[in-house]
C-alpha cells in the first residue's frame, strides 16, 4: 500500500460531476471550498494485498452475522439503545426472516497500513455513503490514467445482479420506490439512492422516486402513499431505521411493517435487522465473542477499562455519523464522562501517509466482498471534511 502524487486530470471536476458525483467539493469552515474527490495523489496495492483484504472483509461479515444473531437470541437490545418493546419484536422479527427480506449492502470502516493485519472501526450496513465515487467515478479515473491496471471495484455488477436475484422478494405489483431525506444539502444521499435506483433499473425491476418528505400517510386505508396517491410497497429509504421509527409516523411504520410473509403493507429496504450492524454496541459485542481476533480492535460499553491507561481509547456514540461526537483520548489521560451511550474502542491511530489519515471503506454487497474506497482526513477522525482518493492495484 503506498500513496503517490499525480497531476490532476484537466477538466477533473466536470468529469467527475457528470459520472454522478455532484458533490466534488466541500465548503470548510472558513468558507473555502476544496476538493472532495481528490485526484492529486491515489493509493496502489498489491494483488496480494487486495486478495487479503478481501478475505478479510468476508471474515469480518460473518462475524457480524453471529453477533446479530447473538444479539437477537440473548436479548441484548437494551445494550444497544433499543427498549422500545414493538421495535425489539420488528428487529428480532427481520432477523429471523431475514432469508424473506431484501438486504442489499455495508461498508465496513477499516485501520490499515499496508504492514500488520487490517483492524475493523465500524460497520455502516443501514445508510452506508460514499458509494457513488466507489463504483464509478474511481473506476472511470482508473481507466483514463491507469488503462492496464486493475481496481478492487465489482460494485455495479454485483448490486445490478443482487436487485435481481432478489426481486422475487419484493411486494409485486407495485414499483420500489427510492427514498432520501430533501433535507441532504449537498446532494450525497440523492445521489447515492439515484445511483441504487439505477442499478435497480438494469436489473430489470419497476421503479420511481420519492423524498422521505412526501411519502404521505392515508388514514382510510391505514397505508403508507407516494405523491400519486399510490401505495408504497416497497422502499428502498437512505434513512436510519432510528429516525424511522420514532419520526411522527414511527407508529405507522410499525403497524404496517411487512417483515416477510407478506403480512405487512411496506416492505423497506434495508431491513429493520440492519440495525444490528449499524450500531456502535457491534463493536464490544464482538469483542466479547472474538476476543483477541486480528482483525478486531478491544471495545466496551460500560466504560474504557484497562484501555485508559494502556492504549488509550476513542469514545463512540452508538448511533454516531461522520464523526460527530467521537473523542480520541491518550492513555494515562483523567477519564471524561460522556453523558450518552457510547462504545469505548482501543484507540488505534490512523495510519499517517505523507501527513493525511487514511481510512478504508471495504464494500459488501449482499454478502460478498465488492470493492474498495479511500478517504483521507487531516485528523485522526474521519468527518465531513475528508477527501476521497481512487486506488488501483498494480
Amino acid at each position: 500500500m503506498e500513496r503517490h502524487l499525480l497531476e490532476p486530470r484537466t477538466g477533473w471536476q466536470q468529469t467527475v460531476e457528470r459520472q454522478g458525483l455532484i458533490y466534488p467539493l466541500t465548503r470548510h469552515p472558513d468558507d473555502s471550498l476544496r476538493p472532495y474527490w481528490d485526484e492529486s495523489a491515489y493509493y496502489a496495492f498489491s494483488l496480494p494485498e487486495i486478495e487479503a483484504l478481501e478475505d478479510t472483509v468476508a471474515e469480518l461479515h460473518r462475524m457480524c452475522l453471529a453477533a446479530a444473531g447473538h444479539i437477537v437470541e440473548e436479548n441484548r437490545f437494551a445494550d444497544l439503545g433499543i427498549t422500545d418493546p414493538r421495535v425489539v419484536r420488528a428487529v428480532a422479527e427481520a432477523w429471523h426472516r431475514r432469508a424473506e427480506l431484501p438486504s442489499v449492502y455495508g461498508r465496513f470502516d477499516l485501520r490499515y497500513d499496508g504492514t500488520g493485519p487490517a483492524k475493523l472501526l465500524e460497520y455502516n450496513a443501514d445508510t452506508p455513503t460514499s458509494l457513488v465515487e466507489a463504483a464509478s467515478p474511481q473506476w472511470f479515473w482508473m481507466e483514463d490514467r491507469f488503462p492496464d491496471a486493475d481496481q478492487w471495484n465489482s460494485l455495479h455488477e454485483r448490486l445490478v445482479a443482487a436487485w435481481r436475484k432478489q426481486a422475487s422478494l419484493l411486494p409485486p405489483g407495485s414499483p420500489l420506490h427510492f427514498a432520501h431525506s430533501a433535507e441532504d444539502e449537498l446532494g450525497e444521499d440523492l445521489m447515492t439512492v439515484a445511483y441504487l435506483k439505477e442499478t435497480a433499473e438494469q436489473a430489470g425491476l419497476d421503479t420511481d422516486w420519492i423524498s422521505v418528505e412526501e411519502i404521505g400517510w392515508d388514514p382510510l386505508s391505514g397505508r403508507f402513499v407516494d405523491n400519486r396517491l399510490r401505495f408504497i410497497r416497497g422502499c428502498f429509504k437512505l434513512y436510519p431505521w432510528e429516525w424511522l421509527t420514532t419520526d411522527r409516523f414511527g407508529d405507522h411504520v410499525l403497524d404496517t411493517l411487512d417483515n416477510g410473509g407478506g403480512t405487512g403493507s411496506t416492505m423497506w429496504i434495508e431491513p429493520a435487522w440492519k440495525m444490528l450492524l449499524s450500531n456502535k454496541a457491534l463493536l464490544a459485542v464482538l469483542w466479547e465473542l472474538y476476543p483477541g481476533h486480528p482483525h478486531l480492535l478491544a471495545a466496551h460499553l460500560d466504560g474504557p477499562r484497562e484501555l485508559a491507561a494502556t492504549t488509550g481509547y476513542v469514545a463512540k456514540p452508538l448511533l454516531g455519523r461522520e464523526g460527530a461526537g467521537v473523542t480520541v483520548h491518550e492513555p494515562g489521560a483523567d477519564p471524561v464522562p460522556r453523558d450518552e451511550p457510547c462504545c469505548y474502542q482501543e484507540l488505534a491511530p490512523l495510519p499517517s501517509f505523507d501527513g493525511n489519515h487514511v481510512v478504508l471503506g471495504a464494500w459488501v454487497v449482499e454478502d460478498e466482498p465488492a470493492g474498495l474506497g479511500i478517504r483521507e482526513s487531516a485528523g485522526l477522525i474521519t468527518d465531513e471534511y475528508a477527501r476521497f482518493l481512487p486506488h488501483v492495484i498494480l
